[in-house]
């Protein structure tokens, strides 16, 4: 007789409930692969990762050594998927902090060869930052320069002196900016170097919609652009306007027409300025209850010619000789 199957370990025997598998919990730390770099977040398997903690977290050319610099939020929701964009593999060893150590060393001894081979070659370009991969594998040199510039010959000297792969970046004034990094005029690091992660584009036309002076020195950041935190409140801004009066229209309200100079969308008032000068702040319910007056289209003054210019006489003309 055939002996009875024993059951195995993957299937439950029968009357036991089949418990789904847990899914391993992860915790989610905010890192920085350099100092002064902006912060990303990184999800890891180890549970009491403290600050300042050197870690070992992969990337697509191999593992590289990440600071920690704090906690990040793990639960948004039981149907939500926290999304991170590195992973914690492990704590470094001895030897790769002391490798890490020597790193801002060897990226600095690069710089200053490179910045005499450009005054050798005498190129139009201004060195920004050299990173080195942890490996050793790579070397990128960051530039910033007013056109394009043949560096052909400068790569050549590169590898020849570090025998390994380099690689040249030329960058605006805002990736300079958010390299550098530095204070902004509200008294905070700069938002390119903590957390944004790529450059909107910023107008003027955000400016006049929040009520903001239009000097330039007022709204420009440190890389001389406009200010990056012009997009925060545009969009609010714009949904608060809609339905407002513009600057500049008529309105009738209790007999008189006013005319509105500026919007206060943060607090749904009007001002307005009456024919005698006087200005008048104007709640929701009244400027709604206004009604708009149409501007009288303006007279021409005096009769356009009919021809335009090619009737007009253009002085003497010479007689013709005669036969």
């Amino acid at each position: 007789m055939n002996e009875p199957q024993k059951p195995s370990a993957e299937t439950p025997p029968d009357g036991e409930d089949r418990k789904p598998r847990q899914p391993e919990r992860l915790w989610h730390y905010r890192v920085r692969f350099r100092p002064q770099g902006r912060e990303f977040t990184a999800e890891s398997r180890i549970a009491d990762l403290a600050h300042g903690e050197l870690v070992m977290v992969r990337t697509d050319h191999g593992p590289e050594p990440a600071v920690i610099a704090g906690r990040a939020a793990s639960f948004t929701g039981p149907d939500m998927e926290r999304r991170a964009t590195s992973v914690i593999k492990r704590r470094a060893t001895r030897e790769e902090e002391e490798k890490y150590a020597r790193l801002p060393i060897l990226e600095k001894e690069a710089y200053d060869i490179c910045q005499e081979q450009i005054r050798d070659l005498r190129l139009s370009m201004h060195l920004v930052r050299v990173e080195r991969f942890f490996n050793g594998s790579k070397i990128i040199f960051y530039f910033t320069a007013e056109s394009r510039v043949d560096f052909r010959e400068l790569v050549k000297k590169l590898v020849q002196e570090f025998r390994t792969r380099v690689e040249m970046r030329q960058i605006g004034v805002r990736h300079e900016t958010q390299m550098t990094g530095g204070i902004g005029a509200c008294g905070r690091e700069l938002c390119c170097t903590t957390f944004l992660r790529k450059f909107e584009s910023v107008s003027i036309k955000m400016a006049k919609a929040q009520d903001l002076p239009l000097n330039p020195a007022k709204i420009s950041g440190v890389c001389n652009r406009l200010l990056c935190c012009l997009t925060y409140e545009y969009d609010n801004y714009r949904i608060m306007k809609q339905g407002m009066p513009r600057v500049g229209r008529l309105v009738r309200l209790d007999d008189t027409v006013y005319r509105v100079i500026r919007l206060i969308p943060l607090s749904g008032e009007v001002l307005v300025l009456s024919p005698e000068g006087e200005e008048r702040l104007l709640k929701e319910d009244e400027w709604r209850a206004a009604e708009p007056v149409q501007r009288k289209p303006q007279k021409s003054h005096g009769k356009r010619r009919q021809g335009g210019g090619k009737n007009r006489p253009r002085g003497r003309q010479k007689k013709k000789k005669q036969d």
